[in-house]
C-alpha cells in the first residue's frame, strides 16, 4: 500500500471475489488435503484484465498492485500491509468468506488507487470496466495498523510481520 485512506479494488475477480479451492494453499496448509482440480485458466480474460491494470497503472490513478495467487485475496493484502506498515479495513464478501479470501482464481489483481469511489475519475473507470467486461470489486481501504477482513479477528501489521519473518528459523529448529 501506498497510503492511507486510499480505496482497495479487486480486478478481474469473480461476483463473489473468488471460488476456487482445489489445490490451494488453504486446502493443504488448513486442511491437509491436496484434491480438486486446479483454477481453470482463460487466457483471452488473462489478457484483457492484465491489459486493463497496465493501462491504468501507466494513467498514474494506481498507487500499488498485486497480482492475487498462492493464498489468495487474504495472503495479497497481507503482503501489501507487511511491505508497507499501512493496514487496511476490507468489507465482508456476499456468501461465503473463505473461497472469497482464500481461493486461487486466476486473473485477479489487488490494486489500490489515487481516486475516491465518489469522484468523475471513479464512474468513468467504472465504464470502461464494464465497456471491458472486466470486472472490479470496491473492497474497503487502506488505514491503520491493522488488516480486518470482514467479520474476522483483525490482526496487527507487527503480529503479520513477526509471524511472517520467524517462521524459517522455527522450521530450522533455531
Amino acid at each position: 500500500f501506498a497510503a492511507e485512506g486510499q480505496p482497495i479494488l479487486l480486478i478481474g475477480a469473480p461476483e463473489n471475489w473468488g471460488t476456487h479451492l482445489g489445490q490451494s494453499i488453504y486446502l493443504r496448509d488448513v486442511h491437509g488435503r491436496s484434491d480438486g482440480p486446479p483454477p481453470p485458466v482463460d487466457l483471452a480474460h488473462e489478457k484483457r484484465v492484465g491489459d486493463h491494470v497496465r493501462a491504468l497503472i501507466a494513467s498514474g490513478i494506481v498507487t500499488a498492485c498485486h497480482d492475487l495467487s498462492d493464498g489468495g485475496l487474504a495472503v495479497g493484502l497481507a503482503e501489501m500491509a507487511m511491505a508497507s506498515g499501512i493496514g487496511a479495513t476490507v468489507s465482508a464478501p456476499a456468501g461465503d468468506p473463505v473461497p472469497a479470501f482464500f481461493g486461487e482464481d486466476q486473473g485477479r489483481y489487488l490494486v489500490t488507487l489515487a481516486i475516491q469511489p465518489d469522484s468523475a475519475e471513479w464512474q468513468a473507470l467504472a465504464a470502461e470496466q464494464e465497456k471491458l467486461g472486466v470486472a472490479g470489486h470496491l473492497l474497503g481501504a487502506t488505514g491503520g495498523v491493522e488488516l480486518k477482513l470482514g467479520q474476522a479477528h483483525a490482526i496487527s501489521i507487527e503480529e503479520l510481520v513477526a509471524t511472517h519473518e520467524s517462521w524459517f528459523p522455527r522450521f530450522m529448529g533455531t
